[in-house]
């Protein structure tokens, strides 16, 4: 049990003794109430972006095994824990090496080939599925890691467009228009975007043995960044066009025999956007949106709860998130903002493998290069393993805990996250009705040294509540047994 010093019960000389161990905290000892009468949804899961680190690595079990799975796993000599995740968002491309009537692709001088997703239509010609318009034996790898994860348990799929078949496109591009403020998708052919998602969905269902639940036409579609000269696929939508898409995706996939697969929109780069795209659509456009997806690029800014507020009755994810601080702190500051004021019921990291501190795992997929973990992959084990699909997420009383309650196992899972100075944190669980224990802690220590993913069984209750001591930077997650 971790002893919380206090000036009723300690003898002075302990008490000496504690006060000097203790770095003195940035504000004094604070308790948390966890507050099981404010429920935000039941969660879904923990995912990822497929795309570019499964366009070069899809054939690897190691790395399926690690994103998909809870098992402990070896990764360049090291032994690892599984991150659990449940939800793969597949990533259909707009890239093709083939000439349509001498006109080809026209690939943007800076982007890199892993980046380039092969696409499955080939040109206009026919768009039925069986004929040589179509060649379904493109992108293989990513398409292999999609199925690594649907066979370890992944049962959250999303099908999701950065850009219309470059031939859709008015240059050719794949990457954006000349301008980005401009839409890039010919006019004539917003029908032939809807089309190919439907189909592709389709053929998933029949052959692939993955059944799509949402299809995203759109990735960031509102943002101005896409252009010919861009490092990935990318196209502006207007939201008068996105609106346009979002009915004709949902007619196809409906011809299609997919009437349970709904239609998410719009993944704009930030919540503020993402709040005025939605109020810009119509009430028809609204009903035909099965679930809201947003990107967390604001990071800190922004109003979570203006959009949460604005589509009331939807689901919500955040469907993207990436950030360049290796140590995690960045990642678990937003994902509790979210959790408090976004209230998603998934939250989906951007690549896990990347370059520097974008990844969860430092990778270079253009060389096949694969380095050390960042301190960051075990922030976010600390809530991926713990907030599992099922759970309710409580108020947890203050910004910087997550809390998630599993009924059936009668299990209470609190994470937080302490900044740059020690600090005593109680937790008080009296608003609940029986609390018993027993408690498990895991605690990461961002900084170079100490516990990464770490698990003691040193805290215990004192009657309905519990303490424990965070050192600076630190994540620790705590499993309460038997609570009701």
């Amino acid at each position: 049990m971790r002893l919380r010093p206090s000036f009723l019960f300690l003898p002075a000389l302990l008490l000496l003794t504690l006060t000097a161990l203790a770095p003195p905290p940035v504000r004094a000892d604070y308790t948390t109430i966890v507050n099981p009468g404010t429920t935000w949804g039941t969660w879904q899961g923990w995912g990822c972006s497929l795309a570019w680190w499964a366009n070069a690595f899809g054939t690897r079990d190691d790395l399926a095994d690690l994103l998909f799975t809870t098992k402990s796993t070896a990764l360049n000599g090291q032994t690892l824990p599984g991150l659990g995740m449940t939800v793969a968002r597949y990533n259909v491309g707009g890239c093709s090496p083939n000439a349509i009537s001498g006109s080809s692709m026209q690939a943007s001088v800076n982007i890199p080939a892993f980046k380039q997703i092969q696409g499955y239509w080939l040109n206009w010609n026919s768009s039925d599925p069986t004929s040589a318009s179509w060649n379904w034996y493109a992108d293989s790898n990513q398409r292999n890691m999609l199925w690594k994860a649907r066979d370890r348990g992944a049962n959250h799929f999303e099908l999701f467009s950065n850009s219309p078949m470059w031939w859709m496109c008015y240059n050719s591009n794949p990457s954006g228009a000349d301008n980005g403020a401009n839409d890039n998708l010919q006019s004539w052919n917003l029908q032939s975007h809807a089309v190919y998602l439907a189909t592709v969905a389709r053929y998933a269902a029949d052959h692939w043995g993955v059944n799509f639940e949402s299809v995203e036409a759109f990735n960031e579609p509102s943002s101005n960044w896409w252009t010919s000269t861009g490092s990935q696929e990318g196209c502006h939508f207007s939201p008068a066009t996105q609106a346009s898409v979002i009915g004709s995706l949902q007619t196809e996939l409906n011809s299609r025999g997919l009437t349970s697969t709904i239609v998410s929109a719009s993944d704009e780069t930030a919540y503020d956007l993402a709040t005025s795209t939605w109020n810009s659509f119509s009430s028809q456009t609204k009903a035909q949106v099965g679930r809201v997806n947003v990107h967390g690029y604001q990071y800190g800014g922004g109003r979570r709860d203006l959009l949460s507020r604005a589509v009331a009755g939807k689901k919500l994810w955040n469907s993207e998130y990436g950030d360049g601080v290796a140590s995690g702190m960045s990642l678990a500051d937003n994902l509790n903002l979210d959790l408090r004021w976004l209230h998603p019921t998934a939250w989906c990291y951007w690549q896990p493998l990347d370059s520097g501190g974008w990844g969860l795992i430092q990778s270079n997929p253009g060389d096949n290069w694969i380095g050390s973990v960042n301190p960051k992959y075990f922030v976010l084990a600390q809530y991926a393993r713990h907030i599992r699909p099922g759970m309710t997420i409580l108020d947890s009383g203050e910004v910087n805990t997550a809390a998630a309650y599993d009924a059936a196992a009668h299990t209470l899972v609190l994470v937080t996250t302490n900044h740059g100075t020690g600090q005593w944190i109680n937790y008080d669980l009296s608003r609940f009705g029986k609390v018993s224990g027993p408690i498990t802690r895991w605690a990461t220590d961002t900084s170079s040294s100490g516990d990464k993913y770490v698990v003691h069984a040193d805290t215990s209750l004192s009657g309905k509540r519990f303490w424990s001591w965070f050192g600076p930077n630190m994540v620790q997650t705590f499993e309460i047994r038997n609570v009701q």
